[in-house]
């Protein structure tokens, strides 16, 4: 086994996600991993890795959506035993807050799901795609 082989065998899954969360390439952390809000580069533009094998699907939604949830019901618990809230109150804070949040989170999320999806060589993200 030669040392580049042994290079490419080793994919740090804590790396590779917070390369994600950045919205750059699992692989060489440099390149950028979307050429638009959400739509993910074919391949690297700086290192050539294959971006395109990702199956992030629904789940970095629903990601955003439970701790956005989270969030937004401990503020409204916190409010409510602080002080006396109006409801018009929630309406005119959280409504906003439960849309901008969650678009807000999205990409890095998306980013850091399909880092995960990279170093685990899941859905053709394995050895053999790059030469």
């Amino acid at each position: 086994m030669t040392d580049q082989t042994r290079v490419l065998d080793e994919r740090s899954v804590p790396n590779a996600m917070w390369r994600g969360t950045l919205c750059r390439c699992p692989h060489c952390g440099q390149g950028k991993m979307f050429r638009a809000y959400l739509k993910t580069a074919a391949q690297c533009d700086v290192c050539g890795e294959e971006l395109s094998h990702h199956r992030a699907d629904d789940f970095p939604p629903y990601i955003a959506i439970t701790i956005v949830g989270h969030i937004i019901i401990f503020l409204m618990l916190h409010l409510d035993m602080t002080y006396h809230v109006q409801p018009i109150t929630y309406v005119v804070t959280m409504v906003p807050l439960a849309i901008v949040l969650p678009l807000a989170m999205l990409p890095s999320i998306k980013g850091a799901i399909i880092g995960l999806q990279w170093a685990n060589r899941m859905y053709g993200f394995g050895t053999g795609q790059r030469d």
